[in-house]
């Protein structure tokens, strides 16, 4: 044995071939062995990172004898939406209510400056929220107007007749005589979040009627004041344009979620609109319908104008801005007496004598002081309830 291992130890490097044929050998063995081994390390790595951290399972908690470190994972779930099946594109939203948005033209007699009359018109929106012609619109579309005609979305025209105002929400009550229409669906602004889907539909520019514009719903709970009456309101980047007062602001179930009431414009102002939201809108409705006012409102027996600009106070031919008196149902104010203060509080614009009388209830007096031909004045006035 010995020598024969002799022989073969001594022939090795003489035969050539039997040395490539050895060499190759020991390589496959050595990749065959390495690829075993990283099978069972690769296969045991995957193994422990599954169980630590597989999506979709509950909560694990590992920890480590050293340190006794916590490790934990949890799955994170997308936020849930029970009406987000239903919902719809906005295609499908302008073919669910674009009949139920009407156009509103009104007609109001002025007299110029030169005490000659004239018409003026104006143009708005509405929403049908009855099948027998109930119309949702802004009461500052309908304010002083003689003449309110509307026209459906098939351009039947029709005499409307005012159910009933309510300048504080800037909303007011149409009814026309007609049958079968397509009344919205309400919906319910509480609900609405920052970022969600919002649909206007409306009349911009008085003649382009059923005009549809989208965005987002930007804020909610918005404080504005609009002719010196300060709301919370919708705020949208939907484009919102004069005419588009008294229309729609829906959400992607079709729904209406709020009436389209203001924008705020300038030459570097955009994608702010604003709109009332329904929940506001549907109980100041409910009693326009039934009472023809809002029951509880604070009526002074004042007519007021707020001159707040030199060209206005021209027109007046009065030298001062401020709150003035036009007309009253109490003796002791006068047509052109200027309000200055109630109950001591100062006062020079609509929107603070809002304010102050938002402290006050019906059947309570409060003292009202005004300057006439330059002198203090100061009254007592008995708070009733606003019938109209």
């Amino acid at each position: 044995m010995y020598e024969n291992y002799n022989y073969i130890a001594m022939a090795q490097p003489t035969d050539k071939k039997k040395k490539s044929v050895g060499r190759t050998g020991f390589a496959v063995m050595l990749i065959v062995v390495c690829m075993l081994v990283s099978a069972v390390f690769g296969f045991g790595g995957a193994y422990l990172a599954n169980s630590i951290s597989a999506p979709g399972i509950e909560p694990v908690n590992a920890s480590t004898p050293e340190n006794n470190t916590v490790v934990s994972q949890t799955v994170v779930q997308p936020l849930s939406d029970s009406k987000s099946e239903q919902r719809m594109s906005i295609e499908e939203v302008v073919i669910g209510v674009k009949h139920s948005i009407v156009e509103i033209k009104t007609e109001r007699m002025l007299t110029s400056r030169f005490m000659r009359d004239f018409v003026s018109t104006g143009a708005g929106s509405g929403i049908v929220i009855s099948a027998d012609g109930y119309i949702v619109t802004n009461n500052h579309v309908i304010n002083g107007a003689q003449a309110i005609t509307v026209r459906l979305s098939n351009e039947q025209e029709y005499e409307a007749t005012l159910i009933g105002t309510d300048a504080k929400t800037d909303l007011a009550v149409l009814k026309i005589n007609a049958e079968n229409l397509q009344p919205v669906i309400l919906g319910h602004s509480s609900e609405l979040l920052v970022g969600q889907a919002a649909i206007a539909i409306g009349n911009p520019l008085g003649e382009l009627g059923g005009t549809v514009t989208s965005g987002i719903i930007s804020a909610l709970d918005r404080e504005i004041t609009i002719d010196g009456e300060t709301m919370s309101l919708l705020q949208t980047d939907a484009a919102v344009n004069p005419g588009n007062s008294g229309g729609g602001l829906f959400n992607l179930l079709g729904e209406l979620i709020g009436v389209v009431n203001a924008k705020s414009s300038g030459s570097e102002i955009e994608g702010l609109g604003f709109a009332i939201p329904i929940d506001t809108a549907k109980i100041v409705v409910e009693q326009l319908i039934e009472y023809g006012y809002v029951r509880g409102r604070i009526d002074t027996g004042l007519t007021l104008v707020d001159i707040q600009d030199n060209f206005t106070a021209m027109s007046y031919r009065i030298n001062q801005l401020g709150l003035y008196i036009s007309s009253s149902v109490n003796d002791n104010f006068k047509p052109g007496d200027r309000i200055i203060e109630v109950d001591g509080q100062a006062v020079s614009n609509l929107a603070e004598w809002n304010k102050q009388l938002s402290n006050y209830c019906i059947g309570e007096t409060i003292k009202i002081t005004v300057v006439r031909s330059d002198q203090r004045e100061s009254y007592s006035l008995t708070l009733t309830e606003l019938m109209t």
